[in-house]
């Protein structure tokens, strides 16, 4: 195949040049056959031209303008038989029942077909497939319909992937997006997974600091929403979805399978946040600071003017739709419910992590609200421990205040404890300086600093560090502690007695008595 420079070279030596078809072969190398084709087109073409006007006959202008191509119309496929192309057309159909049981993300790719049709004995090459499978797919564009939007009417929900530092180690974050349809309104916020805790702090978060709620949450097929598929379109909602429907009191809907347009707003605005927030800057000492620049970040993307909204920016329209919002309400108790139960080292586990509750409640159920950020247990409605929530593979949570009755019976146990491993560092400072192989005195103390608080024993203990620094014991610091120091009155306020008073008067009736002497008495103040 000759390039378009070469054909303009045989067109003009030929007729600008008048040089023969034998000599631009002999010096160009190209073969006869293919210069006496080109110059052959271009005279027909040039003449029908100059005949009939270029208006007419466009087609050849662009012939002889264009760059010279093989004619591939008339050749066959060879390989692309018709039992071949049988099978294709069976995994399409197959990836369409999936889409309608709602198993989209199952579906054959190319590549998979590709796979299938080599194990089955077909000689094909995969672009082949790719070409066969995008011709069968092909049809004309969607087209899309605008809509309009109420005020207060419709917000949307989805989850976007951030991939952050957060203090110093690589995490991939959820980033929870809520916009709102009429004015694109967003609220973001950050999570280390998708759960139900997660989803439903979302909202009420959301709904807490725009103080009302859309009448019509849209979301799509994810698990948190969504139970079970009953049919082709119809979906069955969470429990936790029903519970904060009808808390707030706000109606949802379902998006259909793979039509992310359904949810537009949302859809953009987590790549819209995404990039315009982490694009600049993604390590951070924690995740609390990672969340506050991103506040940061979506309020000033709140204030920005949006030509498409007739310059108003989103946090204006917010304004205006406040009034058709749903009543507020106080924030949601946004917790995932579990019962586990308390296994032999007195700890439950969630999300395969180990939480310590007190001794006494070993093989018991516990019920457990499970928050972002924490995990609350309780046992027949009362509170039993609170723990700081881990999102790390089989770590505990162990407070050694839970293991005291035990311990009690087993001092020995101490030392090598995870429990004191895990304590605060003002008491493994206080074990190793004044306790160590004196296990059941710690105890004892442990059990002093349950009653009187952590702080009181740490001042006790500084005390008696400046009277016998060698010599502090448990009998010494529970007797600081439980020593009362009765209040010194105030010298500098002086109380005026009946028996003051009633001198006074006597002192007076008797300096009235003496005046004819010319002896004044003074008046002289008790004490």
């Amino acid at each position: 195949m000759i390039s378009l420079e070469e054909k303009q070279q045989i067109i003009l030596r030929h007729y600008h040049d008048g040089e023969s078809q034998r000599k631009i072969h002999r010096e160009t190398g190209i073969s006869r056959k293919t210069i006496r084709k080109y110059i052959q087109k271009y005279e027909q073409a040039k003449q029908e031209i100059l005949e009939n006007g270029s208006g007419r006959h466009s087609h050849l202008v662009q012939d002889i303008m264009d760059k010279p191509q093989y004619d591939t119309c008339k050749r066959k496929k060879v390989k692309l038989t018709e039992e071949l192309m049988a099978r294709i057309k069976f995994y399409i159909k197959e990836n369409e029942t999936k889409r309608a049981e709602g198993k989209a993300k199952q579906q054959k790719k190319k590549i998979d077909i590709y796979e299938e049709l080599i194990k089955e004995g077909f000689d094909i090459s995969y672009p082949s497939v790719c070409n066969a499978v995008r011709g069968l797919y092909q049809k004309s564009k969607e087209a899309y319909i605008k809509q309009e939007y109420q005020l207060g009417d419709q917000c949307e929900f989805d989850w976007g992937d951030v991939k952050l530092k957060i203090a110093g180690k690589n995490r991939v974050l959820q980033m929870s997006v809520l916009a709102s349809a009429k004015g694109n309104y967003r609220y973001s916020k950050l999570f280390y997974n998708q759960k139900t805790e997660s989803f439903l702090e979302a909202h009420a978060l959301f709904f807490e600091k725009i103080q009302g709620v859309y009448h019509t949450m849209v979301y799509d097929n994810m698990k948190v929403a969504v139970k079970k598929f009953v049919g082709p379109s119809e979906k069955e909602p969470t429990e936790a979805l029903l519970k904060l429907s009808l808390y707030y009191g706000f109606k949802f809907r379902f998006c259909n399978t793979c039509a992310g347009w359904e949810k537009g707003h949302v859809e953009k605005s987590v790549e819209y946040v995404r990039r315009k927030a982490f694009s600049h800057r993604d390590e951070f000492d924690s995740l609390e600071e990672a969340q506050e620049y991103l506040d940061n970040v979506v309020n000033e993307l709140n204030k920005k003017s949006q030509s498409h909204k007739e310059g108003k920016s989103a946090l204006e329209i917010l304004n205006e739709e406040r009034p058709y919002l749903l009543p507020a309400m106080p924030k949601y108790d946004a917790a995932r419910i579990q019962e586990p139960r308390a296994d032999k080292y007195s700890t439950i586990c969630v999300d395969n992590c180990h939480y310590s509750v007190p001794d006494i409640y070993v093989g018991e159920f516990i019920f457990t609200k499970i928050y972002t950020s924490q995990i609350h247990c309780y046992h027949n409605g009362k509170k039993i421990a609170q723990h700081e929530r881990k999102y790390g593979n089989n770590e505990w949570s162990i407070k050694i205040e839970h293991y005291l009755r035990t311990l009690k019976k087993k001092p020995g146990a101490l030392a090598g404890s995870t429990a004191l491993q895990q304590a605060q560092p003002e008491l493994q400072k206080i074990y190793h300086n004044y306790y160590t192989g004196k296990e059941k005195e710690f105890i004892q103390l442990l059990e002093l600093i349950g009653e009187k608080g952590l702080s009181v024993v740490t001042n006790a203990i500084t005390l008696l560090e400046k009277v016998s620094p060698i010599d502090i014991n448990t009998e010494k610091i529970i007797t600081i502690c439980n020593r009362s120091i009765a209040p010194v009155p105030d010298q500098s306020v002086k109380t005026v007695t009946d028996i003051e008073i009633k001198s006074k008067d006597i002192l007076k009736s008797y300096g009235l008595l003496l005046i004819s002497t010319g002896e004044e008495f003074k008046e002289v103040s008790i004490a």
